[in-house]
């Protein structure tokens, strides 16, 4: 499956047509559909990952795990330590659910901050 692909599939999955992946990314208009015969750089490939609540290794094909990133597992061993969350009882998707609310909260502080 190519990035593209992947990126369609998923954002259909997550109720988001193309145009607001790429709006939500900060990319140009049809910027995805280019994606199918050029490979994208690495700032817009994880722009989308971010959009879509995915890995970047998932969207290249490295991995057919939607949150296998070593960075975010860490990030959700201290949300969840810090929050008292008992882990071993999640699956990866409510650990995926507990870093995308963690993500939120965070750019919702992050947002509130910058327009002060």
């Amino acid at each position: 499956m190519t990035i593209f692909e992947r990126v369609k599939d998923t954002a259909k999955q997550k109720s988001l047509t193309l145009r607001q992946v790429e709006e939500k990314a900060g990319l140009g208009r049809n910027s995805l559909y280019r994606w199918k015969n050029y490979t994208p750089r690495g700032d817009g490939i994880t722009a989308v990952a971010n959009v879509l609540g995915v890995s970047v290794d998932y969207l290249l094909g490295n991995t057919d795990d939607m949150y296998a990133n070593k960075k975010d597992e860490s990030t959700v061993d201290l949300i969840a330590a810090h929050w008292g969350i008992d882990l071993d009882n999640l699956s990866k998707e409510e650990k995926a659910i507990v870093m995308a609310r963690a993500r939120d909260y965070v750019k919702g502080l992050v947002d509130a901050f910058e327009s002060k």
